[in-house]
């Protein structure tokens, strides 16, 4: 008998295997094995970004730091340049158009306004290159990109913090003594960050896929600016005009006047809850949570196409 005869009697005695018959998907299931690069279940998205909570608070801190390390003043200009953009906007504004008329405390008011719609305004525009911005970060290693939006946001929370040290004494200049209500400026801080993080994790997975839109962002990040009150008092602006109902409500809930309200509240004795759109605590919530967790998903939807293409 032939040596190839041989082998082949011996292959066709031989048991079949259990595997035999089965597709490479079969097979794969059976052994538990996944495809590279698959998008992960909700739940289990959620633990992997908690696993990676020190990474995420390391790379907002090293983003942070890593800013302005080329200019002369270094870290000083995370406060110097929302102070001149007030300055700018209260020349402009406050002096020249005379916005301030009728509005006390325009200063605080000002800076206040100034400060917290910039915490918006960075979150959303580091959110729209989150992931375009980061290919070589994305592409060499397996992370969940999540952790980038949120990592950004939390930048712009600790960038915020120095702000507040400066705001602090702002109003301490213009005779605002602290009191209870500025506690409520942390629940207004925490609901905006989490509104900041879901509008930014939307934004990445746009952006990603069109990185020209962070070139027309900034466009649309002014114009959300001039609705939402910062330089000007809208129930001052709208008074004894005839504005349709529904820009009214519009203008009421826009969620940056909202948070924007909420702070000036807390913190100026002459913003009175008099000031405040009905329901704001409500809006407030609303608003981070349908935004934050909405934001959250979309963005999770897209996890395996991220650094593609």
């Amino acid at each position: 008998m032939s040596e190839t005869t041989h082998d082949s009697a011996v292959a066709m005695s031989a048991p079949a295997s259990a595997d035999d018959g089965l597709t490479p998907a079969q097979l794969a299931h059976k052994y538990g094995l996944s495809v590279s690069g698959a998008r992960p279940s909700l739940p289990e998205y959620v633990r992997q970004l908690w696993d990676r909570r020190h990474f995420i608070s390391a790379f907002s801190s090293a983003k942070l730091t890593a800013q302005y390390s080329q200019a002369k003043l270094g870290q000083v200009w995370q406060v110097v340049t929302p102070l001149l953009n007030a300055l700018v906007y209260y020349l402009i504004f406050g002096l020249l158009i005379g916005t301030r008329n009728g509005v006390p405390d325009f200063v605080p008011f000002l800076v206040t306004g100034v400060f917290i719609f910039t915490f918006t305004q960075s979150s959303v525009m580091a959110g729209t290159r989150a992931i375009s911005g980061n290919l070589g970060l994305v592409r060499a290693l397996h992370f969940p990109r999540a952790s980038l939006p949120i990592s950004f946001c939390l930048m712009q929370l600790k960038q915020l913090m120095f702000s507040m040290g400066v705001l602090v004494v702002i109003l301490l200049a213009f005779r605002q003594v602290p009191g209870w209500s500025w506690l409520l400026a942390i629940p207004a801080l925490v609901l905006q960050f989490v509104f900041n993080t879901g509008l930014a994790m939307i934004m990445a997975r746009l952006g990603s896929k069109t990185p020209d839109l962070a070139q027309l962002m900034p466009f649309i990040m002014r114009t959300w600016m001039y609705a939402s009150g910062v330089m000007f008092s809208i129930d001052k602006i709208t008074a004894g005009k005839d504005i349709p109902g529904f820009v009214m409500v519009l203008l009421d809930g826009n969620p940056a006047a909202v948070y924007i309200d909420l702070m000036r509240f807390a913190l100026i004795d002459s913003f009175t809850s008099g000031q405040l759109p009905p329901h704001i605590w409500a809006l407030a919530v609303g608003w981070a949570v349908v935004i934050g967790a909405a934001g959250f998903v979309y963005f999770w939807k897209a996890e395996e196409r991220y650094g593609r293409g």
